[in-house]
């Protein structure tokens, strides 16, 4: 059996410093993505969007990793792409504003009929409320500058203050703010999450 290790191949993407920004090309990659609004930590809409997502990304890498491929892989990190129709929600702190779509990148290998397959074998076995909001699509944002948060995501305001200000000497900020969550939120300890903060730029 074949085992792959995506972030290791991709460790330009995910093996992120905190102590500066950097600059990286990001290529167009596919993602299960389901898009909603409101506050992420007591809306049941992204609740219920991240449980669709890992629970199809799981039922998909047990498919390839039992099927004729034999391929197995990680399932990669939670993702998140913020933003809101007033920016200035999000300097105010009215999260119910906030427009994010949750997503998870999955390997290039997976094609759309193994997703539309794990889907099909999710809904038989769980059928997550947020299933039917999801879609899988290729996304792509090009030149980016990024750096790593440990702590709480609440803290984070000083990191993307340093991220904003590397990209001001770089370029123009563009695309949506996005977050990568290294970390088992369930598990760790605030003080050590890790979350890489991306913004795309010109």
């Amino acid at each position: 059996m074949e085992k792959l290790d995506l972030k290791k191949e991709l460790r330009h993407l995910y093996l992120v410093s905190p102590k500066e920004p950097v600059l990286v090309e990001v290529p167009a990659m596919n993602f299960l993505m389901v898009d909603g609004v409101g506050d992420p930590n007591t809306s049941a809409a992204y609740a219920e969007a991240v449980e669709a997502l890992f629970s199809v990304s799981y039922a998909v890498k047990f498919m390839v990793k039992k099927g004729p491929s034999a391929i197995d892989y990680g399932v990669l990190p939670l993702e998140g792409l913020w933003w809101a129709d007033d920016m200035s929600v999000f300097a105010t702190g009215h999260k119910s504003a906030w427009k994010w779509t949750a997503m998870i990148m999955q390997p290039p290998f997976i094609t759309r009929d193994i997703i539309e397959a794990g889907i099909s074998e999710t809904e038989a076995r769980k059928n997550p409320a947020a299933i039917s909001k999801m879609r899988f699509e290729t996304f792509s944002e090009g030149a980016c500058a990024q750096i790593l948060h440990i702590g709480p995501f609440s803290e984070e305001g000083p990191t993307i203050e340093r991220l904003h200000h590397f990209i001001d000497d770089h370029g123009t900020r563009t695309g949506k703010h996005h977050e990568i969550y290294l970390s088992d939120v369930r598990k760790a300890d605030p003080s050590k999450w890790k979350t890489i903060i991306r913004q795309p730029l010109r």
